[in-house]
């Protein structure tokens, strides 16, 4: 798990030990020299092989970027957005894909907020719907 960061937590390490396929894609899409800081599977409470879809959180000395995995199979509707922290400026993927949204990049991760949402359609309910302040590692 060359991708995996040395202070992942079990979470992490248990859904990249599920699919190492997918953490280095990610990894590849994300560029050279992250590694996996956080790997979140979606909806909450879900067992890395149960998934439906998984945040992919990567850090690259202070830089960060995210991937929302799709496991649901078929294109579906993803919407990734990763804001600066103190309220700055927010970046953000959406649209019908097949793999995954993102990459979405931002210059500085520490606490950076993200939210992800997958659906079978755009104006479906989300059966992802994931809010967090702290999905990258703070400090």
């Amino acid at each position: 798990m060359a991708y995996v960061a040395k202070n992942a937590d079990r979470t992490t390490l248990a859904t990249a030990q599920a699919d190492p396929q997918a953490v280095a894609a990610a990894a590849n899409v994300c560029g050279s020299g992250y590694s996996l800081l956080k790997a979140i599977p979606l909806p909450l409470g879900t067992e890395p092989d149960m998934r439906l879809g998984t945040l992919f959180a990567y850090g690259n000395g202070g830089k960060g970027c995210a991937i929302l995995d799709n496991n649901a199979g078929g294109k579906q509707y993803m919407y990734l957005k990763v804001c600066k922290t103190a309220g700055g400026s927010c970046d953000t993927d959406s649209g019908n894909f097949t793999d995954y949204a993102g990459p979405v990049r931002v210059s500085s991760f520490a606490c950076a907020p993200v939210t992800a949402k997958m659906a079978k359609t755009s104006s479906s309910t989300p059966y992802i719907n994931y809010k967090s302040d702290y999905v990258f590692p703070c400090g």
